[in-house]
């Protein structure tokens, strides 16, 4: 009884109905047995003479007597047997049908629980929208659907403030990217300003990598796919390897593809590219010298899927789980990364109804797996 009290609302609904159940049993039982006449003892008649006095009549009577008194015994014993194994079998149904009551009880607020786990910050233009009488479940689902309202209006405002602080900054970045080159194109400039313009342009070229960052992020947010097409996921992981030679061949690393043909995916070109080319990135850059990377490819029939492992040193999973969030770096190292890649890579995946895996692998390294849903490449003549 104390595990049920101390488990699902299910459970403990349960064990209160089959408790009020049975102490309910328990009174009516005693109360039944007590208007019974409340003795199982043998009851010996007052009054008249001794036993072995008195007349044959008086005897037969005594006799009667004494035997309605042994049946009335033996009736109250019966009715006491009986309310008892009533009692037993009836304390074993209530719990069948507490547990159905409960069931009842609690399926509107299950099936809150299942639609609301099904709504994520991706998703938030879902409602529960429950039907029924106004009474205090339905309350509860107008109350969330009025919080996902208000989440939704915020996490737009958000992404729409990125996308154009995002676009706004573009414009003084170029302002100041061309003041350096006429400062740098005068004649016989000084050394310093050559070395300050070189370094304010890698400063540039970083706040400018982590504005279009921040673009590709809002976009991929907002699940804007007007542009979706078939893309081969195996030209994608060429190309972005084929912009990636010199760093390939500077760190030394040996790099496998096994992508068949046709591994594809539905859904918007520029998003998608940009997905893999952050993937491989990441392979690339966060990897040690002479390091390898495997990357490969499958195609089922709901699901395309592309996974990039690399070798290294032993990884945390907690902190590898991480990584999927905007400017989150393992052990805080920078590499010259912006910390958006990964997240952009899980914005773009969710956008096509995908989804981004990250794994520690036991023996080294990081594993990156991401699931798409299938598309078929158009056969050419």
């Amino acid at each position: 009884m104390l595990r049920l009290l101390s488990g699902t609302v299910r459970a403990r609904f349960t064990a209160l109905y089959a408790l009020v159940f049975l102490v309910s049993g328990v009174g009516l039982s005693a109360l039944t047995f007590l208007l019974s006449g409340g003795s199982i003892s043998s009851v010996v008649p007052a009054g008249g003479p001794p036993p072995g006095q008195g007349g044959p009549a008086q005897q037969r009577i005594r006799q009667l007597e004494e035997q309605l008194a042994a049946v009335q015994a033996e009736q109250a014993r019966q009715l006491l047997a009986g309310s008892l194994m009533a009692l037993i079998v009836m304390a074993v149904v209530s719990l069948l049908l507490g547990r159905v009551l409960a069931g009842r009880v609690l399926r509107p607020l299950r099936l809150i629980t299942r639609a609301t786990r099904r709504i994520s910050a991706d998703s938030l233009d879902r409602r529960l929208a429950v039907d029924g009488p106004a009474d205090e479940v339905k309350d509860l689902a107008d109350t969330i659907d009025e919080l996902l309202e208000r989440l939704e209006a915020s996490f737009t405002a958000q992404r729409r403030f990125v996308a154009n602080a995002s676009h706004e900054l573009r414009t003084p970045l170029a302002t100041m990217r061309a003041s350096l080159d006429v400062a740098v194109a005068k004649p016989d400039p000084p050394p310093s300003t050559v070395a300050l313009a070189d370094r304010l342009r890698r400063q540039l070229d970083r706040v400018d990598h982590l504005l279009d960052g921040f673009l590709v992020l809002a976009r991929a947010q907002h699940g804007a796919l007007a542009d979706a097409t078939t893309v081969d996921l195996g030209d994608l992981v060429g190309a972005a390897l084929h912009e990636r030679t010199a760093d390939v061949r500077a760190k030394r690393l040996n790099v496998t593809v096994d992508v068949p043909p046709g591994t594809a995916t539905h859904g918007s070109p520029a998003l998608l590219a940009r997905l893999v080319d952050n993937v491989v990135d990441n392979a690339v850059t966060h990897n040690e010298q002479g390091g390898w990377i495997g990357i490969t490819g499958s195609a089922g029939e709901e699901e395309t899927v592309l996974v990039v492992e690399t070798g290294g040193r032993l990884l945390d999973q907690r902190e590898v789980d991480r990584l999927a969030r905007p400017f989150e770096r393992l052990g805080g190292e920078r590499h010259g990364s912006s910390g958006l890649g990964l997240s952009i890579v899980a914005a773009v995946a969710a956008a096509h109804g995908g989804r981004l895996v990250l794994r520690a692998r036991p023996e080294g390294g990081l594993g990156v797996s991401i699931t798409l849903p299938a598309g078929k490449v158009p056969v050419t003549a």
